[in-house]
């Protein structure tokens, strides 16, 4: 996967709610690696978590493409 240069990304839940909260960089980012995973193969997935690419106390999110 690729991030641009400075980008913040983190994941919460907030009254059962996800909630993306991203920078530029980290939008942009985030919008490169979907259009990646829609031209992938059924059953591809992007794994984030606060140990490879979330701010520190992130909520892991998974998005998988069906």
């Amino acid at each position: 996967m690729n991030w641009e240069d400075g980008f913040t990304v983190k994941v919460s839940v907030v009254n059962n709610e996800v909630v993306i909260s991203a920078n530029r960089e980290g939008l942009l980012s985030l919008a490169s690696q979907l259009k990646a995973l829609a031209d992938a193969d059924t059953g591809s997935h992007c794994h984030y978590d606060e140990y490879n690419s979330l701010e520190d106390g992130s909520t892991e999110l998974i998005i998988e493409k069906i």
